[in-house]
């Protein structure tokens, strides 16, 4: 690779304005230069650190001389502040839809349409059909003004600033044979590459987060982020194929204007094919559909279109498709694929399950790019590993996981998976029990702690409103909360800094932590996630040990003295407050001001014995509240409708189990017979 010649520290700093321009315009160049080399042509010139060196020289010019800074700097990919909003913005030309098919018949069918409507014979230019999201960018005097999604088709959102974080996209398109025209309006692709997207993916599992779908999705869900700086840590690609609109620049056929477009720095697509007839579109439709599973980004068939504009004029368009093209689409993976990573899950609980990333396959109607393969013991009893060709099913038709390996005779197989030793969201050392491997580090995994908190907040725990997946994974990726604790020491300030917050929104969710910090004992039990307890067993220990102090510090032979407690669940929970790590957890949550409402001894239980299920929507009591009022008085709340079941009380919009309790002659309450209910049991409400 060759050196560039870079200017010494002390050169730079004794230069002019003027020189600094020249100086300036000359590093922008030579790094527009080497990022088309390495991002799209993949034929870098220099080194990392040469290139480093070059954009460090830029960016010492650039503070120097602030008002030298230009909208197409290679500086000024890094990524703005947040946005409230998306702008929506209407196209240049409308992004229509393709006619697409799976049947070689309906392409004959289109050639004959296309060939009477020219009366003549056509030429068609097939490109692969990338399986990504579609966006229109706009070039204005050679730089890029804005990027939209292709929303309606008619008028998407403004994603220019998260557009920009693409390195393979000129922000300034170069110089070449024909001069950049004053407006350009494109479409494109932006793409996940399937290494990238897998490795994003074990990434995302080892931090407790969902992963996505298949890299379509990743790629539209990173492009739609309010926040530019996530966009920027996403592996993200573009290929652009079409020119919509042109200013002063003419191409008469499709080819030219691909071939000006990679011309001018943007990528372009890599395989393009020039036919005349329908046995060579089927001929390299097939070719294409064999290499498919060897292409490193997603393509799910070939586009067919006319390669002479002027031809495209004559054929037009229909209101939701253009006349002149059709996707000739592949067919669905059948239930075989590749596994291609294996990446390690950190649950709520700690246990690490493996789970095989793989090819994106089609099973009963659904993607699936990703199966769980259990625990170790599972794997090494299927024997899978990296590389594997394998079967895939979904478990009740809903879980997908790997059903078995299919044996490929003389191809060689990749060394057996075994589990990490350390966790890999924490470093932790692992431990194995049974077939599970369990990181013990459970509040201070942040995979765990993500699981840990929404548990904690849940409806039968605290009951904090608004601690969902996505505002629990912010909280903990942005550093706001390093443990349970700090859930307490948040402020309507901090919440602003995360995307979708806003004054009225950012309150509300503080103000319902705040209301948090009381809470009766049973739920906190539940909250904690203690191994073995659920929402029962913490009821039963909370009516048998009254305070948390009094629990804490219970003994194995004390706690088997609950009912319905043996041997299993009183060594489980005596583990968990004998632990050093789970100690320092809650004493921090007690210093934080956390609350624990002793349990007392009941004075009267008047529904002792009696069963209570809910259903549809209350107006008077919240669904959690109202189980606590029957709990109170000595009853049960359940979630199903049995034998056993005393009262069914029926909401607004009640759901199936109204119909169970008719069915089975269950009594029925409304909202005011329960209310009624509890004032003669001596509540107050």
């Amino acid at each position: 690779m060759t050196q560039p010649a870079i200017l010494e520290r002390k050169d730079l700093d004794q230069l002019s304005r003027s020189a600094a321009k020249d100086c300036l315009d000359q590093l922008r160049r030579e790094i527009r230069r080497h990022d088309y080399l390495y991002y799209v042509k993949d034929k870098p010139e220099i080194l990392d650190e040469e290139y480093d060196r070059l954009f460090d020289a830029l960016k010492r010019l650039e503070e120097r001389f602030p008002d030298l800074i230009t909208a197409d700097s290679p500086t000024q990919r890094v990524a703005g502040k947040p946005q409230e909003q998306f702008r929506v913005v209407e196209h240049t030309a409308p992004m229509l839809s393709l006619d697409a098919t799976r049947e070689e018949d309906e392409v004959r069918r289109f050639d004959e349409r296309v060939r009477r409507g020219l009366s003549g014979e056509p030429r068609y230019l097939l490109e692969e059909k990338f399986d990504g999201a579609s966006l229109e960018l706009v070039y204005e005097n050679g730089t890029l003004n804005r990027a939209v999604t292709r929303g309606d088709g008619r008028e998407g959102e403004e994603v220019t600033e998260n557009v920009k974080t693409i390195r393979a996209l000129p922000l300034r398109l170069h110089g070449g044979d024909r001069k950049a025209p004053k407006l350009l309006a494109l479409r494109g692709e932006i793409l996940m590459r399937i290494a990238a997207f897998e490795a994003l993916n074990r990434k995302l599992l080892e931090r407790g987060n969902e992963p996505f779908a298949n890299p379509r999705n990743a790629a539209a869900g990173s492009l739609r982020q309010l926040d530019p700086r996530i966009t920027a840590e996403r592996p993200l690609d573009v290929v652009v194929y079409e020119v919509v609109a042109a200013e002063g620049v003419r191409f008469s056929t499709d080819s030219q204007a691909l071939k000006s477009l990679a011309e001018w720095g943007l990528p372009t697509p890599k395989r393009i094919f020039t036919v005349s007839t329908v046995s060579e579109i089927v001929k390299r439709h097939a070719e294409l559909a064999e290499a498919r599973d060897r292409m490193p980004y997603e393509i799910d068939g070939v586009v067919i279109k006319i390669d002479d504009l002027g031809a495209r004029d004559k054929l037009s368009s229909t209101t939701h498709h253009p006349r002149w093209a059709i996707a000739y689409k592949f067919a669905p993976r059948g239930e075989e694929t590749r596994i291609e990573q294996i990446a390690i899950q950190v649950g709520r609980t700690g246990v690490l399950t493996p789970v095989a990333l793989m090819r994106p396959v089609e099973v009963g109607g659904v993607t699936i790019a990703r199966a769980t393969l259990h625990n170790r013991e599972e794997v090494q009893r299927k024997d899978v590993r990296v590389g594997d060709l394998v079967r895939i099913q979904r478990a009740g038709d809903v879980i997908p996981e790997v059903a078995e390996r299919i044996a490929e005779p003389g191809r060689e197989r990749k060394a057996p998976f075994k589990m990490p030793s350390k966790c890999p969201a924490c470093g932790s050392q692992v431990v194995e029990r049974g077939p599970y491997t369990l990181c013990p580090n459970h509040f201070g995994c942040p995979a765990q702690l993500k699981g840990r908190i929404r548990h904690f907040a849940s409806r039968e725990g605290l009951d904090i409103e608004g601690l969902g997946e996505e505002t629990v994974s912010a909280l903990i990726d942005h550093g706001l909360v390093r443990d349970l604790a700090d859930l307490f020491r948040i402020k309507t300030n901090d919440l602003l800094r995360l995307e979708g917050f806003a004054e009225r929104s950012a309150k509300k969710l503080v103000d319902a932590i705040q209301k948090g910090r009381r809470v009766e004992l049973g739920r906190f039990l539940y909250a904690l996630g203690i191994p073995e307890v659920g929402a029962a067993v913490a009821r039963d220990l909370a009516q048998k040990f009254r305070s948390f102090a009094n629990l804490r510090r219970a003994s194995r032979a004390e706690l088997e003295k609950v009912s319905g407690i043996g041997s299993k669940m009183s060594e489980a929970i005596f583990e968990f407050f004998s632990d050093k790590r789970n100690q320092h957890a809650i004493d921090a949550l007690l210093e934080a001001g956390l609350q624990i409402i002793e349990t007392k001894r009941p004075q009267r239980q008047p529904l002792s014995g009696k069963t209570f299920v809910f259903t549809g929507a209350l107006e008077r009591f919240s669904r959690s509240e109202a189980q606590r009022l029957v709990e109170g008085l000595g009853g049960n709340a359940t979630s199903s409708v049995s034998s056993e079941t005393n009262y069914v009380v029926a909401g607004s919009k009640p759901g199936q189990k109204l119909e169970q309790a008719k069915s089975k002659g269950v009594k029925t309450l409304s909202e005011r017979e329960f209310a009624e209910l509890l004032r003669d049991a001596g509540a107050e409400v």
